[in-house]
């Protein structure tokens, strides 16, 4: 196994094929030391016991040992840290405390009797009241730098002098160099009105040269590629080393990228759903080039990652049409009308799907905190009723019948491509041409609108389907609607969509597609963000949100790092993780699709303000739509929060 130092750590169909070995749930941290509120303390080492309760000063690494409490011994993620106390009613004496005996701030400041009476609210006052009698903060050793940081939670809301008087109490106690680190937009402002030099997360963060998107274990053929594109055929048992996150990906049964992306990008929500192990490794290529076409055994965990030789099984599954099918929710083809969004609520996923059926939903239930754009939904009969015309049900029947259309991918995706070309090129039905044109001019008075898919194979609950159909962007001409409605239906037959069913075992013929036609939004900024700790399952009071400027497809295309930020509805802190890569945004055409703009120098998309509203409305969604966790498309137009899309958050686990 290669060690790589992480700075991020981070069910209802999967990727099922004898590839996958297993898979555990992933976990994380943001490059800070693990809390004892939220991991079980560690018992102290023969070090820690002969050694005093605490020390005034520290004078080089042997005191630092003495006192530090080590999580992950040994591994990459190895943090020695110990905690220290500033009592500002002593004259500023410093206590730099035995961590593995006192774990909390609290335990030892009671154990020395220094404030006996230390209630819930007098505790509150040492991180927020500006009078506080202590400071209470940590010093750790950050190999990145590699070096010494101290730091505060990131609650505490340390002003300009406190932080100048901690900054000076312990460069004068502690013998070797030592930096102040932010855990806060807030600490990182007291920095600069205090004039303390700081080294921010967002810095860390971008050293990182491993991070487990999702971890378990497989085996397969690694394959290094730079694109997808120039890849040729991959397959179900490939493990594909790429050089940056692709756009579309089918069904593969590792994957590692080089060049770090957002993690909600489509294909990293993919691989979550296809549960397979799924990593960021700086150099990949260079490092595994070794290992090029040959079988290997892939393992992915919250710490590290390994590439092993594995024999080759002397029969590899190409298929799994022998495996039971997964079922898709049933459609209700009886409705025919063309519903707005004002009239959806979950239950009309029956008809419309639930993409459609959420935003309806939304519709009703987050207002005024946050607005869902106007648009309507084509039901699944229409599309049931398209497909049958041009007789689609049992041309793919003879298709799969055809000699080599299983066990050949080029032949499938061409003959897919020729089926699509079919369906978009078809005659449309006058009558339905009609009724989509009237709908679009009287309900959102031709306005352009985002044609999207909402079938029935997508926003479940462990199957996103995240990328998989095709969304036609900015349409403004009523000629262009109905072609593009069939470029939707059509999106049934991707490449990566087809193989993605196949793969699940799921049936090509229980599938339907309702089409959402949804007015266009000029974005200021926008993006997607999580309703809990991606990183750590256990941190539920945390909101994860990645954002860009303009028009949100690179955020969920992943080509280029997003903003991202995560927000604690406990410490209301806000700690940014990494500022947008682009130096271009998308905007909508005016005269239909989309254009490229340059950006500002500035990398900020949000404010802390922003973000603690798009923290809110994400509770309230979650809420609306049955207290599951979410994963949440959204835009901001001025000064509104729009939500573009809700879907189950897919953790990867079983």
């Amino acid at each position: 196994m290669r060690p790589l130092l992480p700075r991020l750590r981070a069910g209802l169909f999967g990727l099922a094929t004898l590839t996958v070995l297993c898979i555990a749930p992933a976990s994380a941290q943001t490059a800070r030391k693990p809390s004892s509120y939220e991991h079980a303390p560690q018992a102290p080492s023969a070090a820690s016991r002969q050694a005093p309760d605490f020390l005034s000063r520290i004078d080089g690494r042997e005191d630092f040992m003495r006192l530090a409490r080590v999580y992950n011994v040994g591994t990459p993620l190895e943090i020695p840290h110990l905690i220290f106390a500033i009592d500002r009613q002593q004259g500023d004496r410093m206590y730099y405390i035995n961590t593995p005996r006192f774990p909390l701030h609290e335990t030892f400041v009671r154990h020395e009797k220094l404030m006996p009476q230390l209630d819930k609210a007098t505790l509150a006052a040492q991180y927020r009241d500006p009078q506080r009698r202590f400071l209470f903060g940590t010093l750790s050793w950050q190999r990145a730098l590699p070096g010494y940081v101290h730091e505060f939670w990131e609650g505490d809301q340390l002003t300009p002098e406190l932080l100048r008087l901690a900054d000076a109490r312990v460069r004068t106690t502690f013998q070797d160099a030592i930096r102040f680190k932010s855990n806060s937009t807030q600490q990182e402002q007291a920095a600069r009105a205090a004039g303390v030099a700081f080294i921010t997360q967002e810095a860390l963060l971008r050293e990182q040269v491993f991070l487990p998107l999702n971890t378990g274990r497989a085996q397969g053929r690694l394959r290094i590629v730079r694109s997808v594109e120039q890849a040729g055929e991959l397959s179900p048992q490939d493990i594909v080393v790429l050089d940056e996150v692709p756009i579309a990906l089918p069904p593969v049964a590792g994957l590692i990228t080089q060049r770090p992306s957002t993690l909600l990008s489509h294909v990293n929500l993919l691989a979550k759903g296809w549960r397979i192990p799924n990593a960021y490794v700086r150099d990949a290529q260079a490092e595994l080039r070794r290992h090029d076409g040959q079988w290997v055994e892939l393992e992915v965990s919250n710490t590290n990652y390994s590439v092993r030789p594995a024999t080759r099984p002397a029969r590899v599954p190409v298929s799994t049409a022998q495996r039971p099918t997964a079922s898709l929710p049933r459609p209700d083809l009886s409705v025919s009308a063309l519903k707005p969004l004002a009239e959806l609520r979950r239950g009309d996923s029956r008809h419309c799907g639930v993409k459609a059926a959420n935003l309806g939903t939304l519709r009703a239930a987050l207002p005024p905190d946050a607005r869902v754009p106007d648009g309507f939904c084509i039901p699944f009969s229409r599309y049931q009723a398209f497909m049958q015309r041009l007789r689609i049900p049992e041309r793919l029947a003879a298709l799969e019948q055809s000699p080599g259309f299983a066990g050949d991918a080029s032949r499938r995706r061409q003959a897919l491509t020729e089926l699509r070309e079919a369906i978009v090129n078809a005659p449309a039905d006058p009558a339905l041409v009609q009724l989509v044109q009237s709908q679009w001019q009287g309900q959102l008075r031709s306005a352009g609108v985002f044609v999207r898919s909402s079938s029935n194979s997508e926003d479940l609950p462990g199957f996103s389907g995240a990328g998989l159909y095709t969304t036609v962007p900015n349409v403004v001409r009523a000629d262009a609607l109905v072609k593009a409605v069939q470029t939707v239906w059509a999106s049934v037959y991707n490449f990566e969509a087809y193989e993605a069913r196949r793969v699940a075992g799921l049936g090509q013929d229980a599938l339907v597609m309702a089409v959402l036609v949804q007015q266009a939004v000029p974005s200021d900024s926008s993006g997607v963000m999580i309703t809990r700790d991606p990183f750590d399952a256990g941190r539920r009071n945390i909101t994860y949100i990645s954002a860009k400027r303009g028009l949100g497809i690179r955020v969920v295309e992943g080509k280029r790092q997003a903003e991202q930020v995560m927000y604690s509805s406990r410490s209301r802190a806000v700690q940014v993780l990494s500022r947008s890569a682009e130096d271009t945004q998308l905007v909508a055409d005016r005269n239909g699709g989309v254009r490229e703009v340059a950006l500002p120098a500035s990398r900020q998309v949000l404010n802390d303000a922003l973000v603690a509203r798009l923290a809110a409305v994400g509770r309230r969604t979650r809420q609306a739509l049955g207290g599951t966790e979410q994963d949440i498309e959204w835009a901001v137009v001025g000064n509104d929060i729009l939500i573009l899309q809700s879907r189950p958050y897919v953790d990867g686990s079983r």
